[in-house]
Order: structure tokens, then C-alpha cells, then sequence
């Protein structure tokens, strides 16, 4: 039978230099390290015949998402269930531990590591993300489809295909900037989950001259 493979793509690395957690807000665009990660992963699908690029609406997986598009001939197309995830932590800048320790009313929101309670819980990134999954492989059956989404929303998508606990430490989450996690499945059954990070290279050796100029982040 034919196999479907559906490659989930982390956007690259992100311009933010007061190191915000920018979550779903407006704004936040590939640096040009990302936008070399951006390429790298244009030249890692160039041998793939991609029936398909679908990506969340937010400037950075956009950006990400167009050169590999741009090399199969295609346009992207925004799909809003692979948008970010949501938390009450959009927007802070620098140190959020340190954020949290002066704030002590988010303390009740930080009970549930398992929802979690701070954000979207992980069993409705799970659902929208499974569900563009699911159209992804109805409408290219036997094809390869890329999905350009984030951390969030791929990691826990990936936990539950695996039948793992949705519970887990963000730290702990294999899944780095630029990162590529395909997914095979042989008609309604995944046969396997294979993980690369073919962009890795644009993250090492020295800042570009623009980077190296800019102020250093807010402790």
C-alpha cells in the first residue's frame, strides 16, 4: 500500500533580542540565522515531491514554510490549527522564572503541569493539530505533506501519535528550531515517527555582523 508522510516542521529561530515569550503575538519574524535555517530546509525537501505546504499564520512559520514551498512550485497555505499554543505569559520579557517569583498571584495558575493550567491544555493542541493530520492525509493520500507549525503544538501532536503521556517538562522536548518530525502511516496506521534537524549548521559559528551589533537581552 502506499504511505503517506506527513513531516512536521519547527519555524526557525526567531528576532528577539529582549528574549520575549512571544507566543501568538503579532510581530515576531525569522532572524537571519533563521532565515538560513529557512533554506536549509528548502534544500532538505528539494528531493521530496511535496504534494502540499500548510503552515500556522504567524510571521515566522510563514517565512519558514515559503522557501520550501517556493522549490516544489507551490504556495503555502495558512491553516489556523497549527497556530502557537496560548499562555498567560505572552509578552514578558527576559527572565520569566524571575517574572513569576514577583508575581505572586500566577502562582495558582502554575498548579497543573498536566492541563497545563498556565496555557492551552495539551489535549486541544493534540486535537487541532491531529485534525489538520488527519485532512492532510485524506486529501494527499500516498504523498508527502509539509506542516510548518511550533514547539508546542508538534511536541505533544507527537506524544500522543506515540501513545505517550501528555504530561511533560518543557525542557525535556526533542524537537530543537528547524526541526523536521515525519510521520509514515500506511493507510489509517502510523508505521513510524522518524526525527531530523537538517538546519541545525545555520545556528553554528559566529553571530552574522547585524546580530553581533545588536544590544544584549534584558536579563
Amino acid at each position: 500500500m502506499p504511505e503517506t508522510v506527513v513531516h512536521l516542521v519547527r519555524h526557525g529561530q526567531v528576532e528577539n533580542p529582549r528574549r520575549v515569550l512571544y507566543g501568538r503575538l503579532p510581530g515576531y519574524h525569522l532572524s537571519r540565522r533563521g532565515q538560513a535555517q529557512a533554506d536549509l530546509l528548502a534544500a532538505h525537501f528539494a528531493g521530496t515531491p511535496l504534494a502540499a505546504v500548510l503552515a500556522s499564520p504567524l510571521e515566522r512559520a510563514q517565512q519558514t514554510a515559503a522557501p520550501i514551498a517556493a522549490g516544489h512550485g507551490l504556495e503555502v497555505r495558512t491553516d489556523l490549527r497549527l497556530i502557537e499554543t496560548s499562555n498567560i505569559f505572552e509578552g514578558v520579557a527576559g527572565n520569566v522564572a524571575w517574572y513569576i517569583v514577583r508575581h505572586p498571584r500566577l502562582w495558582w495558575k502554575l498548579r497543573d503541569l498536566r492541563a497545563p493550567s498556565w496555557g492551552e491544555r495539551n489535549v486541544d493542541m493534540v486535537e487541532r493539530v491531529h485534525a489538520v493530520v488527519d485532512a492532510a492525509r485524506a486529501e494527499f493520500a500516498g504523498q508527502h505533506v509539509v506542516l510548518v507549525s511550533h514547539q508546542a503544538p508538534i511536541w505533544v501532536a507527537r506524544l500522543a501519535f506515540e501513545r505517550r503521556r501528555l504530561a511533560h517538562w518543557p525542557g525535556w522536548r526533542r524537537c530543537t528550531l528547524a526541526s523536521v518530525t515525519s510521520l509514515t502511516f500506511t493507510d489509517d496506521t502510523l508505521t513510524s515517527v522518524s526525527y531530523a534537524e537538517p538546519a541545525a549548521s545555520a545556528l553554528v559559528g559566529p553571530a552574522p555582523p547585524d546580530e553581533q551589533r545588536r544590544p544584549a537581552a534584558s536579563p
